[in-house]
Order: C-alpha cells, then structure tokens, then sequence
C-alpha cells in the first residue's frame, strides 16, 4: 500500500532524508525510529504530500505523491507531531469542519463522528473548546480527526505524545485494533510502543536507512533490549 523509491531531501546544505527506499503492505505496523534530527518527520512530510521531495518519489495506494497528491490525501490519515487545531472551536465545531473538508455529509458524517468519538473516549469533552483541554485529550481530538474518514494508510507521528499512561494504552491498543485492515506507519521514540504495536521497524540516522527488520530479530541478534539495540545502532554505525 506504499512504496517508497529513492526519496530524497534537503534542507539548503543539510541532507534531511538521503535515498530511501521500502515498503509497506496492509497489515502492517511500521515503526520509524531514530535520533532526534535523523529524517523520520520530513519522510513522513512528503508521504503525506506536505513537502515534494527534491528527487525519488512515492506511491500510496498506487496514487503517486508527485503526480497524483489530492488522490494520495483521500487515501491517508496523518497525524503530525504538532498536529493543528483551532482552540476557539469546540470538539464537536472542529470535527465537524475536518467533516467538511473531507466531504463527508448526512448518514455517513454522523456515523463517522460517533465512530470516532466512541474510538478515542472524547465524548466526555466533546462540547468542550479545544483550548480548554489538557494536552492529551487534544492530542486524542487530533488523533479522530485523522481517522474520521476512515482511511486505508495511517501515518501517525508520535501518536500518545502527551497522553497519561492509560491514554497510551487505549491508543496503542486502537493501532493494533485498526492493524487489521490498514496500513499503518508509526514514528515514536518510545521503544516499549514499537514492541507492542509494531511487527516491523526501521531505523533511520543522518537521513538514511539503517535497518530495516523486525524487534524480535533485531533483539535476538544484538542480545539485548531494543533500547541497546538502538543505541547501539545508532551510534556506532556511519551511513554508507
């Protein structure tokens, strides 16, 4: 559901995502790891057609991201890591406008805002204005405008950034849930997340692909955590 061929970009002299290239197929939860700096957010940037890349390219649902952007944003729902919402507006008020710019009206939209209510336990605030709201009920308002309609690929930037201990594990379970049937592209630095929701993972440093395997193999083969794994990964290997 996406292919990822030779992406490419930079930041005046700061090479941000250098040549990366992998796959992702339904059922799927990818876990995008790396430093702080290494590429993760301006990858999925361009994935999500917030940014083009300076070269390579990338498929989603066989919609291309250069050529085909409108086709790619109907078929995903990404979560930024600061995702955006407007604090005057109630729950309900914004929900309903990510509803109108996703073109869903009558049966369908009322049944995709009880959907996403119930999915991630806002009911209890949703008549509440955004700025009113701890910061991990605005991540989780959020979080159902990026699943309000229902897409078939996820791209969630640190998606319990924020939330207690409870709230990550309502959404950790969410992800494995939606697993299922979608495509999912996870980037935390909680290494814990990635064992429990991901069955693959990448690593990125310095804008390229370190590895690209799952936690079970990767700890077996270091013959430890995957928090050593990581470290270890991370700064002792140089790009090639």
């Amino acid at each position: 559901m996406i292919s990822v061929r030779n992406l490419r970009r930079s930041f005046g002299p700061v090479v941000a995502v250098d040549d990366i290239s992998f796959d992702v197929q339904k059922g799927d939860v990818l876990g995008f790891l790396g430093p702080n700096g290494a590429g993760k957010s301006t990858a999925m940037k361009m994935l999500a057609c917030f940014l083009p890349p300076d070269s390579g390219t990338a498929t989603i649902c066989g919609h291309d991201i250069l050529t085909d952007p409108i086709a790619v944003r109907r078929s995903i729902g990404y979560l930024a890591e600061n995702a955006p919402a407007y604090g005057e507006m109630t729950v309900a008020g914004f929900l309903g406008f990510v509803c109108d710019a996703r073109q869903l009206s009558g049966a369908e939209r009322r049944k995709a805002l009880e959907r996403v209510a119930r999915l991630c336990h806002i009911e209890s605030v949703y008549h509440q204005t955004i700025d009113t709201l701890s910061k991990g009920y605005r991540r989780r308002v959020c979080l159902a405008s990026t699943l309000i309609h229902d897409p078939q690929v996820l791209i969630l930037d640190e998606p319990t950034d924020g939330l207690d201990p409870n709230q990550k594990h309502e959404v950790r379970r969410l992800i494995k849930q939606m697993a299922q049937d979608k495509c999912i592209i996870v980037s935390t630095h909680i290494l814990e997340e990635v064992e429990m929701v991901c069955n693959r993972c990448i690593i990125i440093a310095r804008g390229k692909i370190l590895v690209d395997s799952t936690p079970g193999e990767l700890k077996a083969q270091y013959g430890c955590g995957l928090d050593e794994v990581f470290r270890r990964i991370t700064t002792t290997r140089k790009s090639a």
